[in-house]
C-alpha cells in the first residue's frame, strides 16, 4: 500500500520525471511545474510530502513555501536546488521547510530524505493525537473478572489479537467494551502504533466526519487550515469505534468505503488518501434488529463482525463483584490518598443482591464514592448510594412481589436523578451511561 501522497513542484521535466519513476513504486506522486499550480492543487487535497524547487517560473519558491505552510502548517516541505541557492535553501529551513537536498541528487538521496521527512511527520502525528487527549497507548489495562464468561472472552481476545480482523464487541454500557478492546489492541503487532477511540453519539453528524477523515482549508465555514483526520493520525495502529450503532447512514456508507478500499477522503478532498488501520468496533444495541428496522447497514455489519466478542452484563457473573469491588477499593485509596481496609459483609450483601443496570461503570463509581465518604477503615452502609439499599431492602420483602426489568430501571433512572437534584451528566455518570443514553431513556420511562 502506498503510504503517503507527495507532491513534486519543478519547472525541470527531467527532474519531475526522476522524482516520479524513484518514488512512484511507494508512493502516491503527483507532478507540477509552476508555484501557481503546486497552491492549486494543494488547495483542494491533501499532501505529506512536497518536493519544492526555489527557482520556479512564475513565483519563487519561497513565496510558495509561505504560502503552503499557511494553508497547512502540517504538511512537510524539502526544497530541492542547485549548489548555488543552498544558502537560499537554508534560509528556508529556518521558515518552515523540513529539510534540503541539492541538485543534482542520487536516487538514496531522494529516498532517505523523504523517508526521514516521514518518519519526523509521523512523530508530529502521533504527538498531535496525544495533545488531543485521545486514548494513550501508556494508560494501563486492568480487567477484573474470573467468572467461565470472562474467561471465555480472555481466551478469545489472546486468539484474535494478533490478526488484523475487525473485532465487534457487544454488550450493555458500562460492561468493558472499551478495555477489551484496548486489550485486543496492546496483544497485537500494532502496540507501538497509536490506539484512537471515538463516540459516535458524541459528535454531530458535520463534525464527525471532519474528525474522521480530516479537510481541507476552506471546505466549509470555520476550515480556517487543512486538519489531519483521526484514522489519519491512527495510521498504522487501532482505531475503536464506540456506539457504532449512532453512525447515520450516510457516514455507515463512508466507512465501508474506508475498510474495502483502505483509503479515505477528507473533507472537500478531490483525492482520497491511503490509511492502514485495524477497526474495532463496540455497540449497545443489537444492530440485527437495527439492520431489520433500515438503521444500519448489513454489508458493513458484515464487514466490522468477522469476530463478534459479547461482554456479559454485571449481574450475569455476580461471582467477579468482591474482585471488581476490592480492586476499585485499592485504586480510589491510591488516586484519594485514602487508607480504606475493607467491605463490610451487610455491603457486599448488598452488591451481590443488586442487579447492577449501570455494570461494572456503577460499580466503580459507587465504589469511588464509599472511598470518599467512608471515614473509617471500613466500607459501610451508610457509604453506599441510598438507592442500593432500597433495592435490598425491596428484595427482602416476601410480598412486594417481582417487578419487571423495566420497572427497576426505570426506579433507578429515577434515584439517580433525584440523587443529583435531576443534574442530567450527574445522574449519567452514577448510573455508568452516557448523557445520551439517558436522555433517551427519560423519554422512554416518561420521567418528569
Amino acid at each position: 500500500m502506498k503510504s503517503a501522497n507527495i507532491l513534486v513542484v519543478d519547472d525541470e521535466k527531467t527532474i519531475r520525471e526522476g522524482c516520479r519513476d524513484i518514488l512512484k513504486n511507494d508512493y502516491y506522486v503527483e507532478c507540477v511545474k509552476t508555484g501557481w499550480e503546486a497552491i492549486n492543487i494543494l488547495s483542494k487535497n491533501l499532501f505529506h510530502i512536497v518536493l519544492l524547487d526555489l527557482n520556479l517560473p512564475d513565483i519563487s519558491g519561497m513565496e510558495v513555501l509561505e504560502k503552503i505552510k499557511r494553508m497547512n502548517p502540517e504538511v512537510e516541505i524539502i526544497i530541492i536546488t542547485a549548489y548555488a541557492t543552498i544558502k537560499s535553501a537554508i534560509e528556508t529551513v529556518k521558515k518552515g521547510a523540513y529539510d534540503y537536498i541539492a541538485k543534482p541528487f542520487t536516487p538514496d538521496d531522494l529516498r532517505l530524505s523523504v523517508q526521514k521527512t516521514l518518519r519526523e511527520k509521523s512523530l508530529k502525528l502521533e504527538n498531535d493525537y496525544l495533545k488531543e487527549k485521545m486514548v494513550a497507548r501508556t494508560e494501563p489495562v486492568k480487567i477484573v473478572g474470573n467468572s467461565p464468561k470472562m474467561q471465555e472472552i480472555f481466551e478469545l481476545v489472546r486468539k484474535v489479537a494478533p490478526t488484523d480482523s475487525t473485532v465487534l464487541i457487544c454488550g450493555e454500557s458500562g460492561t468493558g467494551k472499551e478495555l477489551i478492546a484496548r486489550d485486543i489492541y496492546r496483544q497485537s503487532a500494532r502496540q507501538n502504533h497509536p490506539f484512537l477511540a471515538i463516540d459516535c453519539g458524541a459528535l454531530v453528524e458535520t463534525l464527525l466526519e471532519s474528525e474522521l477523515f480530516g479537510h481541507i482549508r476552506g471546505s466549509f465555514t470555520g476550515a480556517d487550515r487543512t486538519k489531519h483526520g483521526s484514522f489519519e493520525l491512527a495510521n498504522g495502529g487501532t482505531f475503536l469505534f464506540d456506539e457504532i450503532s449512532n453512525l447515520s447512514l450516510s457516514m455507515q456508507a463512508k466507512l465501508l468505503r474506508v475498510l474495502q478500499e483502505r483509503e479515505m477522503k477528507p473533507v472537500g478532498a478531490e483525492r482520497p488518501i491511503k490509511v492502514d488501520v485495524r477497526l474495532i468496533c463496540a455497540t449497545n444495541k443489537d444492530l440485527r434488529q437495527e439492520i431489520a428496522e433500515g438503521r444500519f447497514r448489513e454489508d458493513l455489519f458484515y464487514r466490522i463482525s468477522v469476530v463478534v466478542i459479547s461482554m456479559p452484563p454485571l449481574r450475569e457473573r455476580r461471582e467477579d463483584i468482591p474482585a471488581l469491588a476490592a480492586y476499585f477499593m485499592e485504586k480510589y485509596n491510591q488516586k484519594r490518598k485514602r487508607h480504606i481496609r475493607k467491605i463490610s459483609s451487610p455491603v457486599m450483601k448488598i452488591f451481590l443482591n443488586y442487579d447492577w443496570p449501570g455494570n461494572v461503570r456503577e460499580l466503580e463509581n459507587v465504589m469511588e464514592r464509599a472511598v470518599i465518604i467512608e471515614d473509617r477503615q471500613i466500607i459501610r452502609p451508610s457509604s453506599v448510594p441510598s438507592h442500593l439499599i432500597s433495592h435490598q431492602t425491596g428484595k427482602e420483602k416476601p410480598n412486594d412481589g417481582l417487578k419487571s426489568l423495566e420497572e427497576l430501571e426505570k426506579e433507578h433512572i429515577l434515584s439517580a436523578l433525584q440523587e443529583t437534584s435531576f443534574h442530567k451528566s450527574n445522574a449519567a455518570k452514577i448510573l455508568g451511561i452516557d448523557r445520551k443514553t439517558l436522555h433517551k431513556k427519560i423519554t422512554k420511562y416518561k420521567i418528569k
